[in-house]
């Protein structure tokens, strides 16, 4: 067998063969790209805006809707575009390109995540030394970390892959372009490759998830001790981050955590943290957060005074 790359273009089978679902797809995903984008932007600049950059957890969330922006940006659009073409394809460099770019966006978003954790943690857990903590320094290290963090896995992701020969068929069974779909493709041995990647992908996102349920253990287990009244700014406090952790991390373990074999489901699960919780990350920080709904209205509100004018 031809052990040479002869693959120029991959064809991606998509969400679903029949035309009117795909229309209602785009027109959702439409909104929910509309959406993502309004809620994000709109959390961005009033925490850039305000005095709310210059506090960790705000100072976080920031980079949070951007991983957001930029993570769901990379599949979207070209999702999209997809459902109203005839013939649904990428190319071979564009291919990886979307590969690197997902785990990267993806990575900084777990990382960020996991910072946000830490975070609430030092908050609640130790109240008097959290401005020693959480200084401004230590906040850009962790960023820094993130970014750093998230750059490997998505170079190791890409080097796992770049190298495997694709001599045909050229048919990827999902909608984006992602590993285990590519390694089914391979025409060589992928049984060590695919044990590396659920090392690299699957591990880390489960060990991550673990570390902040563990973290969370310890923040209820503190507050048992609280008043009730600071039981309650505490539970508020770190309420809406367990939520996006679990609205994000929940299906990646299914996904990454098995050998390179895909399952039909697995597109659905994709759409939870490529859609669904960067669209949703914004209502639930400002729903249930007072202070980032008092920031948004005094700056729209001097805003649109300024206007007035």
């Amino acid at each position: 067998m031809d052990q040479g790359n002869n693959v120029t273009v991959f064809i991606l089978l998509g969400l679903s063969k029949n035309k009117n679902i795909e229309i209602l797809c785009f027109v959702l995903f439409l909104f929910c790209y509309i959406a993502i984008w309004v809620g994000n932007l709109l959390i961005m600049i009033s925490i850039m805006c305000s005095p709310l950059i210059e506090q960790p957890m705000y100072f976080f969330l920031n980079y949070l809707s951007l991983s957001d922006l930029c993570y769901t940006s990379t599949v979207t659009p070209e999702l999209m575009t997809d459902l109203l073409a005839e013939r649904q394809t990428i190319s071979y460099g564009n291919c990886m390109t979307q590969l690197f770019t997902t785990h990267l966006f993806g990575g900084v978003e777990i990382f960020v995540l996991t910072g946000m954790a830490y975070d609430c943690y030092v908050a609640i857990c130790k109240p008097l030394h959290y401005t020693v903590i959480m200084s401004s320094q230590r906040c850009n290290s962790i960023i820094t970390a993130c970014c750093t963090g998230a750059f490997t896995h998505s170079v190791s992701q890409f080097l796992l892959t770049i190298f495997l020969p694709f001599c045909g068929p050229n048919e990827i069974d999902h909608y984006f372009c992602d590993v285990y779909p590519l390694l089914k493709l391979a025409c060589t041995d992928t049984y060590r490759i695919s044990l590396l990647v659920v090392v690299n992908s699957g591990l880390i996102a489960l060990v991550t998830f673990l570390i902040l349920m563990v973290s969370y253990f310890v923040i209820l287990y503190t507050i048992r001790a609280y008043p009730a009244e600071s039981r309650t700014i505490a539970l508020s406090t770190c309420s809406s981050h367990i939520t996006v952790v679990v609205l994000f991390f929940v299906p990646v373990p299914f996904i990454y955590i098995r050998p390179a074999t895909t399952f039909p489901e697995d597109k659905m699960f994709a759409l939870f943290y490529i859609i669904i919780a960067p669209m949703f990350n914004p209502l639930i920080y400002t729903l249930r957060n007072m202070e980032m709904k008092n920031a948004m209205r005094k700056m729209w509100c001097h805003h649109l005074f300024l206007e007035g004018k």
